[in-house]
């Protein structure tokens, strides 16, 4: 049985227009919005009232609005002004936690506890955010992550042991909220289209379904969201003590208060603990910063870490909020508009544990081996080239080449085509087992060994009876020219080397394909899967055939 906290959360809704319109000094009333790539990721209150629309793209949002102030997306921006909200919530309350800018995470037991109630918690949250940093947030408190975090959304306090019912009539979408890193928030929105196809619109439909089928089916991101679906926490209940916290200082040879001096320590320091980490073989769930003043001040802050032990992950991740801590901290923030330059920096590593013992915040626990691999990998890198080492993902396409986005191992790409799109002339499933890089010469013929082909309005000169692939010089499959198409040879003595031809049992098809029909590298393909007959020595296998230009190319093959 997976553990369940009472949690409290603070959210201050669309932060990042929020915070993007103090830095700026744009109205609070005023109409504005975060542009992000192509489209807007935030939109403020008043830009809402006027038709502006999150993921609008720019041209159609200031027609909506013409008013509208578009502002740049920023998130170590977002980082800096958050800490004023942060220092006001830790005068109400000891322990919080920086999930995302945005958002913050409160055991809310001995919290409130302390100030007598749930109720007289959420109160003294907002009032104390309001008052201090002239914000305007939400408190809510419930069992488990996500269901805390719909009710901080909701501004309701939910009932011990409710949070399942509550979060049943809640959409499938609702469980992006609770991925508070890059990859898993793309993870999950994979799951919740998935999900949304399979007709499972709610949580409370998701989690009618089995554990068990969830697992099979979805694997470990499945069973997380199933988890907290159902209003329960992702991290085990620990068992035993965990290991003890590891800590780095740096001390700064003279008193330091200029911005551009903290790019360079943030990543040092944040280096010196990661190698710490790693030669003690142990991961850590959150990092405490710790700066010291000149005047004696000490400034703490917390920060979640939900990154595996990918190689330089860690340490790039924690340079990043380091830095920006430290400038949200000499801007005034937390320390008065003349903040007094720090003399030292110190990371505690807290929740630590042994390296495969991590409690799974998505993934599951991490090993050093996978450490390891991606060590080999980038050696590999090293000697091949960039492109010596791909990963892939799936994409939207039509074609199965296109539906697969390869990159150089450890390289960010473009988002890939969206799944979702009907993509008109998408070849059916099943995928193919193999799909080749570039395609390869194919003879399609029919009864009389003639070339079959395709014309325009898709009709076939004949049913495919014999296809024939381009021969391989190792495998001695080259053979003498004859005049039936079993022999294995087509056309003269010229071109590509035939093997031999292989009989037909089924096709189907044929699928057109017209891309960029406007322009000079547009294509016009139709493609048809082909069912090959199992031979004597041979297994059945089937290919997916494309006629271009005149000809057949093997796309690819299926098992």
């Amino acid at each position: 049985m997976v553990a369940t906290v009472r949690r409290a959360v603070l959210w201050v809704p669309d932060w990042p227009v929020v915070a993007a319109m103090a830095a700026a000094g744009v109205g609070v009333d005023a109409p504005a919005a975060v542009l992000h790539g192509r489209g807007m990721v935030a939109v403020s209150a008043a830009a809402r009232a006027a038709g502006v629309r999150r993921g609008m793209r720019k041209r159609h949002a200031q027609r909506a609005c013409p008013e509208l102030t578009i502002l740049p997306h920023d998130e170590g921006r977002d980082a800096r002004e958050f800490e004023a909200v942060a220092a006001a919530a830790e005068r109400v309350v000891s322990g919080v936690e920086i999930s995302r800018p945005g958002l913050l995470m409160i055991p809310a037991n001995g919290a409130a506890r302390f100030h007598g109630s749930e109720d007289a918690l959420a109160e003294a949250l907002v009032t104390g955010v309001a008052d201090d940093a002239a914000y305007e947030s939400c408190v809510g408190v419930a069992d488990g992550l996500l269901a805390a975090i719909a009710a901080a959304r909701a501004s309701v306090l939910v009932p011990a042991g409710a949070s399942r019912d509550f979060l049943a009539p809640y959409g499938v979408g609702t469980l992006a909220l609770a991925a508070m890193e890059r990859l898993q928030r793309v993870a999950v929105e994979d799951l919740v289209s998935v999900l949304v196809r399979l007709g499972l619109g709610t949580l409370g439909d998701f989690t009618a379904l089995p554990l068990s089928d969830v697992i099979a089916r979805f694997g470990a991101v499945g069973a997380w969201a199933h988890r907290i679906a159902r209003g329960e926490d992702v991290a085990p209940p620990v068992l035993r003590r965990s290991e003890d916290d590891i800590a780095v200082e740096y001390v700064f040879e003279e008193p330091a208060q200029r911005v551009e001096q903290f790019a360079l320590v943030a990543a040092f320091i944040a280096e010196q603990l990661d190698a710490a980490l790693l030669a003690s073989g142990v991961r850590c769930g959150r990092v405490r910063i710790t700066a010291r003043t000149e005047k004696g001040d000490v400034l703490e802050r917390v920060w979640r870490t939900d990154v595996g032990v990918r190689a330089g992950a860690f340490a790039k991740h924690m340079a990043d909020r380091v830095r920006w801590q430290l400038e949200g901290w000499l801007s005034g923030t937390a320390t008065g508009p003349e903040p007094a330059p720090l003399v030292s920096l110190a990371l505690t590593a807290e929740d630590v544990v042994l390296l495969g013992s991590e409690q799974a915040y998505l993934w599951g626990g991490a090993s050093g081996s996978d450490a390891k691999a991606h060590r080999s990998l980038e050696r590999v890198q090293g000697l091949l080239g960039v492109e010596g080492v791909l990963s892939v993902r799936e994409q939207g396409g039509r074609s199965p080449r296109d539906r697969v986005q390869a990159l150089p191992w450890g390289q960010e790409g473009q988002t890939p085509r969206s799944l979702g799109h009907p993509w008109p002339g998408r070849i059916p499933e099943p995928a193919p087992a193999t799909v080749f890089a570039t395609a390869e010469p194919l003879a399609v013929l029919d009864a009389g060994g003639r070339p079959v082909v395709v014309d325009r309005r898709l009709g076939i000169s004949a049913p495919p009876t014999w296809v024939r692939r381009q021969a391989d010089p190792r495998d001695g499959l080259a053979r003498a020219v004859h005049r039936h198409p079993s022999s294995g040879h087509v056309g003269g003595s010229e071109g590509p080397v035939w093997g031999a031809a292989r009989p037909v049992e089924a096709w189907a098809g044929p699928w057109p394909v017209s891309e960029r029909w406007w322009a000079e590298d547009g294509s016009r393909r139709a493609y048809v899967q082909i069912a090959l007959r199992e031979g004597e020595g041979e297994l059945g296998l089937a290919v997916l055939a494309a006629f271009t230009a005149g000809g057949w190319v093997l796309e690819a093959i299926y098992d």
